[in-house]
Order: structure tokens, then sequence, then C-alpha cells
């Protein structure tokens, strides 16, 4: 996409979230996480959030766009993939006066996180892929019902070079950060549960920073990594299996992918919830930003904690309520 595909891109994003579903093109698709799912047409989560938050602030750390890269796994019951996408990383920001799905306001300002990928022709939105990162906003407004993330909570900073808002992409860029990233990818989901240590990670700067939503958090360098995500993620999880992706882009230094994982609930705990013995599916979405020697030194996930849990058997909106004042009064 050329800079004036983009502007036109990034001026539909905000009007969208200043309420102007013009925007949306007939038959919008939206693919949303917990609690929205899947709907055609529509601005059902912006609405929720508008009322909530009152004026609405969109704020983009990263907006990369590009190809939407083919995927054989997803590419033959994905018929209509989107042949590019603009993906965009950062928080609506509000003064949170009202219940949001039952998460009570603090009257004050209040951000959400998010991770989007959206289809854009013409200014007009064809289809989007929302990962709201609700968990945060519960930590961040003190009412999460379950255990912390073992990681830093509430931390998508922008990147550390400053450069996330691309308006353009630079001559001569081949795509290779999404090569060096799904090349990642296949030596991850190749682990067969051994030692940790055997995990390859030569693809990682060996400090680089992981910005993680939902029930993670934030860690630093491959120790913080191992000790704060991995190992926990994978002693809760030892099958884990990669569905398909419906973004895959690369934007000079930067690389997105967004997709689902198959994964086991039969290990260890997760988030204080203990194994449901369940086969449940984790969307999440992977922004990327590579150094100048082709390493990831930043990595920032947002992910579907709530839509994860709810397979678990854990309604954690429901448990806000509850505590809110608002129980279940039937089975």
């Amino acid at each position: 996409m050329d800079a004036s595909d983009r502007r036109a891109a990034r001026a539909a994003l905000h009007a969208l979230a200043a309420g102007d579903a013009r925007v949306l093109a007939p038959g919008h698709r939206l693919h949303a996480s917990h609690p929205w799912g899947a709907e055609t047409g529509g601005d059902a989560p912006w609405a929720a959030l508008r009322a909530a938050f009152g004026t609405l602030e969109r704020r983009d750390a990263i907006l990369v766009a590009g190809d939407n890269h083919p995927d054989p796994r997803t590419d033959a019951i994905m018929p209509d993939r989107a042949p590019r996408l603009v993906a965009a990383m950062g928080s609506y920001l509000g003064r949170f006066e009202r219940p949001l799905l039952g998460i009570p306001p603090t009257h004050g300002v209040a951000m959400l996180d998010y991770g989007e990928a959206h289809w854009i022709e013409d200014g007009s939105i064809r289809a989007s892929w929302l990962m709201w990162d609700l968990a945060a906003l519960m930590i961040r407004a003190g009412s999460w019902p379950l255990a912390a993330p073992l990681g830093a909570p509430g931390l998508w900073p922008a990147p550390a070079t400053q450069d996330g808002l691309r308006p353009a992409p630079e001559p001569g860029e081949s795509g290779a950060s999404l090569a060096r990233v799904l090349e990642m990818h296949d030596i991850l989901h190749a682990y067969a549960n051994g030692p940790i240590e055997e995990i390859d990670m030569r693809h990682w700067h060996p400090d680089f920073l992981y910005w993680a939503g939902g029930g993670i958090g934030a860690a630093r360098g491959v120790d913080g990594f191992r000790a704060h995500h991995q190992i926990p993620y994978r002693r809760a999880f030892p099958r884990v299996r990669g569905i398909g992706h419906f973004v895959r882009l690369s934007d000079g230094p930067y690389a997105v992918t967004g997709g689902d994982l198959a994964v086991t609930h039969s290990g260890a705990e997760y988030l204080g919830c203990g194994p449901s013995g369940r086969e449940l599916t984790f969307r999440v979405m992977d922004f990327y930003r590579l150094d100048a020697d082709g390493l990831i030194a930043e990595n920032w996930l947002p992910n579907d904690t709530l839509g994860l849990l709810a397979q678990m058997g854990v309604d954690a909106l429901a448990r806000v309520a509850h505590h809110g004042g608002a129980p279940r009064r039937g089975l």
C-alpha cells in the first residue's frame, strides 16, 4: 500500500472510533475477541466502548500494511482471504464512566489496548480482526477476578525506535522480516516438550522485550521470556499446534502474524485455574520489530485471554459481575 492508501486507511480507523460507521463496507465481516466473536455488519465493539468511555481517542503505536501472504493451513477454508491488510497496535483512551461488558467504571482516564488487522480498500473497511485486551483493562481497573499474570501486566509501549507508524514502504524491501518470523514459528512448533533449553532461540536478540497482553504480561530477555511465559504456558498446555494465520504481512523491520493455536489444557494450572483436560483454541496476534541484524528485538502479543478462559469453563466477565453485586440467580 502506498502512502495515500495508508493515510486513507488510518483516517477510516479514526473515523470508526469516533462513531462514523459509514466507513464500514456493506457486508463488513467482524472477527473479534471474546465476547463478541464473529458477525457480519455493525460496529458493536466500538459502540460499546464509546458508550463506556465517552469521547474515544484512538492512539496507534504501530501501523503497518502490506500483502497478506498465503498460509496453506487456512487458505482452503478461507477462500475470501484478504489480499492485503493494515495492522495496528495501540490503545483506545477515554474516561471510563459507564460499565463495559459488566466491567465497573473507574470514573477516570482508562486505556484499552488493541491489536487489529483490517482489510481496507479505497478508505472502506471490508473486514476486521480485533484483539482487544479486556483482561488488561480489568487489571488496571482493579477488577481482575483471577490470578495475576506472571509477567509485568499492562505494558504495551511504542517501539523503542519510535518508527512504528510506517508512512510507506521503503524501496527494495523484500519481506525478509516475515520470512525470519515464520522460520522461528517452525522451530517453536517443532519443540517436543524436552528440556526448555532445547528450543532454538537464534532468531531472538538475547535481551529482547516481550510485551504480552492478557494474563501473560511483559518480560525481558530469553531468561525472562522462559520464566514468565514459556515455561508456565508449556506446563499448562503440553500440546500446542498452529492451526493457521489470518494475517501474515511484512513492512520493513516489522512483521505481523495472527491466527489460532490448538492447545490441550492437560498439564498444570493456568492463571490459577486447574487443568480442564479440554482441547482449546487460543487466538493471538504477534507484532514483531526486527533489528538491523535481523533479530527480533521486540514482540507485542495481543491475545484473547477471556476467550481461552471461557473454553476452560471460566467466565471472567461473570465473575466480575458477581463481585460487583450481580451474581447469577440460576444454574
